[in-house]
């Protein structure tokens, strides 16, 4: 239903204004400015209104003297919250919060209430919400979205999930291991930030079969770091490895008895010189990380030792005499000797071998050679059989005697040479 006029039937429109300022000092009543009146308090397409105080109201005019779709947009320019309401004040059109715009219309005009659609308009200058529209790895600050990356420490074995989306996870145990969702669950671009913080070897792996980088893990090491994404089929690093720019790291580390641990730092460095005056044996336990060391005994020993561990039941040790150097390399468990010589050395330190596997033997027969069968002995084998063994009472030779499956076993010292006898 339209106004219309008594004389020509026709509808009668409220002139329009385009745009009023209002100050809402007190509850105020609107007028349509119908015949070009604009003396009085008129409603306008676009008003801006300042309220002085909350808790006030504006007023509409009454919605059957003008047509359906009659408009208006109206922004609260101050800082008070303000309502409008329809013309007899029952009902509330629209609250209006400060920076907020609202536009309203008329949808039905039987009355003089009327009713009211209504489109929200934003804030400020019609900019989104940012806080509605943040999302994983997004932070509302102010009318704006940021990039957002939460940070949370993991010490022990732990599973990701597709709700770690965008977050930062620092490894902060020693040697431990880490488990991503299958990449068809997490879908392409979920992705999550992985540093180790640690003090060992943080190995993250897939389930279901996927792959990373290619593997069915990824090892990081102390203080390495990347940006793990899922492809929707597998799991790529980002931003993984090492610096193209190879940089040896020395550390001189004084000791004097017992028990010393590297931490990661320390252990990052390749060359490793140790000094001080030894009164008692030196064990330093070093990360569980894959690494290569050249380390330098430059201590004074007195007859003590000095050994490099992992720290790990039945892992291989290093002993590095006094004065001496060692080239090493861990496999994450054990040390190993990374020279079959050593150039410049004043001495050299080897394993004791056996007669099946010899400490010194040959490339084209590893069971022959020198090897310690035990505490002060020194032992030949020949193709896995000891064939002499020297300790400090004198020598024992063992063989067959020739032409028979007999053996022989012979002991003795020989001060003055050997004579007489039969020797098969």
């Amino acid at each position: 239903m339209s106004f219309n006029s008594p004389f020509d039937g026709n509808v009668v429109q409220p002139t329009d204004v385009s745009y009023r300022s209002i100050t809402l000092a007190a509850n105020t009543q609107l007028e349509w400015p119908i015949n070009g009146n604009a003396t009085d308090d008129f409603a306008a397409r676009i008003m801006q209104v300042t309220a002085s105080s909350g808790g006030l109201s504006l007023y509409m005019p009454p919605a059957n003297q003008a047509s359906v779709g009659q408009d208006a947009l109206i922004r609260n320019v101050g800082a008070n919250t303000f309502t409008v309401k329809d013309y007899e004040g029952v009902n509330t059109i629209v609250s209006i919060a400060a920076g907020e715009s609202k536009y309203i219309y008329i949808t039905a005009n039987s009355t003089a209430t009327g009713t009211w659609g209504i489109i929200a308009f934003g804030v400020g200058t019609s900019s989104p919400d940012a806080s509605v529209l943040a999302g994983a790895g997004l932070l509302a600050s102010g009318a704006t979205l940021n990039q957002s990356h939460p940070a949370a420490s993991i010490t022990a074995g732990y599973t990701f999930v597709t709700g770690d989306r965008a977050q930062t996870y620092i490894w902060t145990g020693g040697a431990g291991s880490a488990t991503l969702p299958t990449a068809s669950t997490t879908g392409n671009n979920w992705f999550v930030l992985v540093k180790n913080n640690g003090t060992g070897t943080l190995t993250i792996s897939p389930s279901g079969g996927s792959l990373i980088d290619g593997g069915a893990s990824k090892a990081f090491q102390p203080l390495e770091s990347a940006i793990i994404v899922s492809t929707g089929t597998a799991y790529v690093t980002i931003g993984y490895g090492q610096s193209t720019t190879f940089e040896f790291g020395l550390l001189t580390k004084p000791v004097t008895t017992g028990a010393y641990t590297l931490t990661a730092s320390e252990a990052s460095n390749v060359i490793q010189i140790y000094t001080g005056t030894l009164t008692g044996n030196v064990t330093v336990t070093y990360p569980p990380v894959v690494n290569f060391y050249a380390v330098s005994n430059q201590t004074v020993a007195g007859g003590f030792t000095l050994t490099l561990t992992t720290g790990i039941g039945g892992s291989a040790t290093a002993q590095v005499p006094a004065n001496g150097q060692a080239t090493l390399f861990c496999d994450g468990t054990n040390f190993y000797n990374a020279n079959t010589t050593q150039a410049g050395a004043t001495a050299l330190s080897i394993v004791s071998g056996s007669a099946g596997s010899p400490a010194i033997n040959f490339a084209a027969e590893t069971n022959t050679g020198l090897y310690r069968p035990g505490a002060g002995r020194f032992g030949i084998s020949i193709l896995g059989t000891q064939v002499l063994d020297v300790d400090a009472n004198g020598i024992e030779v063992t063989g067959d005697v020739e032409g028979t499956n007999a053996s022989f076993t012979g002991t003795g010292n020989f001060d003055s040479g050997i004579s007489g006898g039969t020797f098969p």
